[in-house]
């Protein structure tokens, strides 16, 4: 069966994380939240996926490849162009990049699925696909309830008693929405969906394609059930959702490696002494990471693979990324270490080396380990030379 995972996006929402991944790619705990939906897809059946792509598109493509490490097909359609040595993004929307692949190969020839690629969802698709064809749909869309006061973050839906859709909001205003069914970017389509999407342009799937089948009467249906659906829009959802994995409450999500304390969890090669080590879990701490004697790690936190906990760190609710250095006098607290920054909850971020920290915080791999005294020198002397 064939399906589309939406990656064209820019995710600015969850800036910092996102100037240097695409928002498909940000990891939780071990691999990427599109990996996650390539499993669940790939376990009903789904085995021809198509991708649409454009900020920072190889990143996703070069992970992915072909799909057979996932036991999957996989495409990539790519929505930009190339000035001089430049990619640009030129993204169709939802609805257009969906356009764009047919147009190239007519490859939708038989009742597809549409995905986000940034929720974790657990959704039953055997249902949703029986629920579709009973009703002969040309397309369904997957719902779920909000709270009242969460309507203006979502497409709203409104249906019949017989799950027709008679109205679409995007977005509305809290005291405008008509229900608290929202749309919870799963969708299933018939081939005959292109007839409604035009050519060329740049459009989306809950603005615009939607509302325009409600309007025209077209057999247009959503399906509330109850399933795992984690969005994962914003850095404060990036914080919340990696919390909710540590704390197992998402069963269709195991946390991996090896389980060594109540609430602890390993990768392979992890090189400590526990006995020396003041951990309180939950903790996940990823493969051929050193922590030295007398460090201290409160959870929920992650430690990256390849990293470096010198003596006296103290971690705290914090994610490190992957081959950090984190000093002996360093305290984080409810931080992100990622990409050369530390990153506040709120998105606030301190480059390390800008700031002079990265005598402190660095790169584990780097030759040239900055100590205390020589960025002090170094500040000093570049004073001096600007005299």
């Amino acid at each position: 069966m064939k399906a589309m995972i939406l990656a064209a996006g820019k995710g600015t929402r969850a800036r910092p994380l996102t100037t240097i991944l695409p928002k498909p790619m940000i990891p939780l705990i071990r691999k990427p939240i599109m990996e996650s939906i390539v499993e669940h897809l790939r376990q009903y059946g789904f085995n021809q996926l198509m991708v649409n792509t454009s900020y920072l598109s190889m990143d996703i493509e070069n992970y992915f490849r072909d799909g057979h490490a996932w036991g999957v097909e996989m495409g990539y359609s790519y929505e930009g162009i190339m000035e001089g040595n430049t990619f640009v993004d030129n993204v169709l929307g939802s609805a257009g990049g969906m356009k764009h692949i047919q147009n190239f190969s007519g490859f939708f020839d038989e009742t597809f699925v549409v995905v986000c690629g940034d929720a974790l969802i657990d959704v039953d698709f055997d249902q949703v696909l029986a629920f579709h064809r009973a009703r002969k749909s040309v397309a369904t869309l997957v719902m779920r309830p909000v709270s009242a006061d969460q309507v203006n973050k979502y497409g709203i839906v409104v249906t019949d008693d017989q799950g027709r859709v008679s109205k679409f909001q995007e977005k509305p205003k809290i005291e405008e929405a008509l229900s608290n069914n929202a749309n919870t970017g799963i969708y299933v389509f018939e081939p005959e969906i292109f007839d409604y999407i035009p050519d060329g342009i740049e459009y989306d799937i809950g603005s615009q394609l939607f509302p325009q089948l409600a309007e025209l009467g077209i057999p247009f249906y959503g399906i509330a059930l109850p399933f795992q659906w984690v969005d994962i829009g914003s850095l404060q959802d990036f914080w919340h959702v990696n919390r909710m994995i540590l704390n197992q409450e998402l069963p269709h999500y195991p946390m991996p490696g090896i389980k060594v304390a109540p609430q602890v969890w390993c990768g392979l090669n992890v090189k400590a002494d526990f006995s020396t080590l003041d951990i309180e879990g939950p903790v996940y701490i990823g493969s051929s990471t050193e922590i030295q004697p007398g460090v201290t790690i409160k959870g929920p936190a992650i430690i990256g693979a390849g990293c470096l906990l010198e003596q006296g760190a103290v971690i705290d609710q914090s994610f490190i990324a992957d081959y950090t250095r984190v000093g002996g006098i360093a305290h984080l607290h409810q931080q992100i270490i990622f990409a050369g920054k530390v990153i506040s909850p709120e998105g606030i971020a301190i480059d390390l080396s800008e700031a002079g920290l990265n005598w402190l915080i660095d790169d584990k791999r780097r030759k040239d380990i900055i100590t205390a005294e020589k960025s002090l020198f170094n500040e000093f002397l570049h004073k001096d030379m600007l005299l």
